[in-house]
């Protein structure tokens, strides 16, 4: 199977599993708003979750809770961030935004309901209270004022910074605003299973780098029809990103480097880590 395939097939299984999960949800806007965030895209984040569990002896039933609880928590990053008084975005993966499809309030309400929805899911995973304990902690801490929160507030604070961002400055705001949720998807595995995060956590930082670094380069070079969303916004607006710091072929190679340290920090897991390091690869050669 290829890995493209492979993806496809374990993003329709977690789709399935959202369906179940959303079933019992009634047909007020709040609810459809959820279903609506929630289709579509192409689940690496909840993929990473399911491979990553399977490494550590933990199955896919158990392992699609979690799975669901990274893609929900993720939706309500982007239908939170593609708010007006965020990025102001108006198109989402090919179809309006929430907030275009139905309003602001809703979009909101929205967001609110997917991050509450995504601890719900991992509170009632079928492990021992302790490491469900670590997987909403762990996750709080991604998501919130010490990962993504904090991001997407170092990314507000740099449009009236009055200076340029230099490359470290963009690589710690991306690291918690795009790479601290991919962290946790990775380390999710070994916290389900009791092991060691260390491996998958060096593994997902890499990652989420090459993953950056390759939407800064489809920002620049990539079709808008087939990214499903706005393109070319950050450079109208003066944001420095990794192009603009290295230069398109400099971001290419920055990002294959990553995708080199990426896999190599899956040594410990031998060839069981294969699809690992097809993940790790295809985050570069992506078209959104």
């Amino acid at each position: 199977m290829t890995f493209r395939a492979r993806l496809s097939e374990r993003a329709a299984e977690i789709q399935a599993e959202i369906d179940t999960v959303l079933a019992r949800f009634g047909g007020d806007s709040v609810a459809e708003g959820m279903r609506y965030a929630l289709s579509g895209g192409k689940r690496l984040r909840g993929f990473l979750v399911i491979e990553g569990a399977g490494l550590h002896g933990v199955g896919t039933e158990v392992a699609r809770a979690a799975a669901v609880a990274i893609e929900a928590l993720h939706a309500y990053s982007l239908v939170h961030d593609d708010l007006p008084c965020m990025d102001d975005d108006d198109l989402r993966r090919g179809h309006p935004t929430v907030h275009v499809k139905w309003n602001e309030a809703t979009a909101v309400l929205v967001g609110d309901a997917l991050q509450t929805l995504a601890f719900e899911c991992l509170a009632g995973m079928d492990l021992p209270a302790e490491r469900r304990v670590e997987l909403v902690a762990s996750l709080a801490r991604a998501s919130g004022a010490q990962g993504m929160v904090l991001g997407q507030a170092q990314d507000i604070a740099a449009e009236t910074a009055g200076r340029a961002l230099g490359l470290e400055d963009v690589t710690e705001l991306q690291g918690n605003k795009t790479g601290a949720l991919i962290e946790w998807s990775a380390i999710a595995g070994p916290i389900m299973g009791g092991a060691d995060p260390a491996p998958l956590r060096h593994y997902a930082h890499a990652l989420g780098l090459a993953f950056q670094i390759a939407d800064d380069i489809l920002d620049v070079v990539g079709d808008e029809a087939t990214a499903g969303k706005r393109l070319h916004k950050d450079e109208g607006a003066g944001k420095a990103t990794f192009v603009s710091l290295l230069g398109l072929e400099g971001a290419r190679a920055r990002a294959a480097a990553l995708v080199q340290e990426a896999e190599a920090a899956l040594e410990p897991y031998g060839p069981a880590a294969e699809t690992l390091r097809d993940a790790a690869r295809f985050v570069i050669a992506r078209d959104l």
